[in-house]
């Protein structure tokens, strides 16, 4: 059997690639045409790969799964080693809070600076800031498709995905040419949750797909981790469902680094403000929680000049994050 065949068939008929689809009349006439190396020689002219299951670089954690797809297509500048790396799945509501968005984006940065490549499913909310996060770090970061490999979806993040493709890959099940479908999108959380050894949900509502890829990797025997959210929240009901239920409760990257066993690494000199420096004042304003810079200059009793001086020099050292006119730590 030919996996490229198998996932090019299957796609052409807009079904699942299961192995029982190899037992059709349909797919024998199909796979007994079909030009594997033509094919891939085609994908290598235009930017893509593929990586079969059989083939020894298959990402072991994937190939493991009950459904493993046939192979993966795949898109940007990264060795396949990145894909047997030690991992994360991060993911979340597609309509996250600031608060989801602030800590998914630390999250992944902490991780991704600790060199564990973060994995997401380049979706709106909590998927887009991991792969920001992540970025930020100078880390890696692998985006899984439910599209053919030859799309950004959605389109808002086509720049984010050129970003994702130069650091790490974009990877799909799907050929060039699969356009998103409702049903495409929970077969990828399969494959969110089988990269990675741990999945971390920041924010989710009672039925959210986040939660389906949290399923996942539960069936697989892989950590299930969750971000603690308010008790008045919609958005925090999946994650402190899933607390409930006995999930490690995540409150920096150090929590998710010690499940994995990974040691964080020192922090440099250069990490901080220097002490009694604007920068540091503006820093310990923000300690008990998110302020604009109004508050952060009567807090810190600093002028607008030196609370904005200090404030582009706290996030240029990714010290200090800002959205919508509110900084955070």
């Amino acid at each position: 059997m030919s996996e490229l065949a198998l996932a090019v068939f299957a796609a052409a008929r807009d079904v699942h690639a299961a192995p029982r689809e190899t037992r059709s009349r349909q797919y024998e006439q199909f796979a007994a045409s079909f030009d594997d190396r033509a094919y891939v020689d085609e994908l290598s002219q235009r930017g893509f790969r593929w990586l079969a299951r059989s083939d020894p670089a298959f990402p072991p954690l994937l190939g493991a799964i009950h459904d493993p797809p046939p192979g993966l297509f795949l898109r940007g500048a990264a060795d396949t080693r990145v894909l047997a790396a030690p991992s994360v799945a991060v993911v979340g509501a597609r309509s996250c809070a600031d608060y989801g968005a602030h800590v998914a984006r630390g999250l992944a940065r902490g991780l991704a600076a600790a060199g564990v490549v973060v994995v997401s499913g380049l979706a709106r909310g909590v998927d887009g800031w991991a792969h920001r996060g992540a970025l930020d770090a100078g880390g890696t970061t692998v985006a899984v498709l439910g599209c053919g490999i030859d799309r950004d979806y959605p389109r808002a993040h086509a720049r984010l995905a050129a970003e994702v493709a130069a650091a790490g890959l974009v990877v799909s099940e799907y050929p060039p040419g699969v356009a998103p479908a409702p049903w495409r999108f929970p077969a990828r959380n399969r494959i969110v949750a089988g990269l990675a050894r741990a999945t971390v949900v920041v924010e989710a509502r009672e039925r959210s797909g986040a939660l389906i890829t949290a399923d996942l990797a539960l069936e697989e025997g892989r950590d299930v981790l969750a971000v603690p959210g308010e008790i008045t929240s919609a958005l925090s009901r999946g994650t402190n469902a899933l607390l409930r239920l006995g999930a490690t409760v995540v409150t920096g990257p150090e929590d998710v680094l010690e499940v994995l066993g990974i040691a964080p690494r020192p922090n440099e000199d250069n990490g901080g403000p220097a002490p009694g420096s604007p920068a540091a004042a503006a820093l310990a304003a923000l300690a008990d929680g998110a302020a604009t810079a109004d508050e952060i200059a009567r807090n810190a009793r600093l002028d607008p000049a030196a609370t904005a001086a200090a404030l582009v020099e706290l996030e240029l050292a990714g010290v200090v994050t800002s959205q919508g006119g509110v900084y955070r730590r």
